[in-house]
């Protein structure tokens, strides 16, 4: 149980989906949302500054989410036109994300708290973690993932069950051009590069 907390809101970035299942609405069309999280840290035990995270030390960790979710196109795996989606990422129409598991705002809040939470464990050699992630959609819609697993300050960073993306840049930094688009969750393969080239990305 976490002794202290602190939040952090960050913005993911203007992202577009398909819930193909969704036969009954529109949301089975290509649809889009300015994403943002808002995280929970936890720990029992604060830094030499008397910090639970250090704000200021989370721009690597943006840059990483807004690869997933800023100006991409977001798809289940077993979309039945997964490779219609992987030909237009090809042609550089859309910057493709895969989600092994699913796609939906569930799904978004359940691979921003995988990310995050390898992420500040590995920051802070396992004293942090991440409590909880509230992703919305709108002002209206969210949907909450919580950490589930009991924290102890001294437990070691372990594998999450969602693989973050490979080869991330870090801020301000590109990468080479890749296709087939990128897999979040169990399996993550490049998507094209330059991804952050003219954005404002971690300021």
């Amino acid at each position: 149980m976490s002794n202290y907390q602190s939040t952090k809101i960050i913005e993911l970035g203007s992202c577009a989906f398909r819930q193909w299942r969704a036969t009954h609405s529109h949301c089975k069309y290509l649809h889009g949302y300015q994403l943002k999280a808002k995280l929970w840290f936890g720990s029992s035990s604060l830094d030499d500054k008397n910090w639970c995270v250090d704000f200021g030390g989370l721009k690597e960790l943006k840059s990483k989410l807004q690869y997933v979710f800023d100006h991409t196109t977001t798809v289940a795996a077993d979309d039945p036109e997964l490779e219609t989606f992987k030909d237009l990422d090809k042609r550089g129409i859309i910057q493709l994300r895969i989600l092994d598991k699913g796609v939906g705002i569930e799904r978004v809040a359940e691979t921003v708290f995988s990310i995050a939470d390898s992420y500040i464990k590995s920051l802070t050699s396992g004293r942090c973690w991440v409590d909880r992630v509230e992703v919305f959609e709108h002002e209206e819609n969210s949907a909450t993932f919580v950490n589930t697993v009991e924290e102890q300050p001294e437990r070691k960073v372990t594998q999450t069950t969602i693989k973050e993306p490979e080869n991330i840049p870090a801020t301000e930094q590109t990468t080479s051009h890749h296709s087939n688009g990128a897999h979040v969750c169990s399996n993550v393969s490049e998507g094209k590069g330059n991804w952050f080239a003219g954005t404002s990305w971690g300021n």
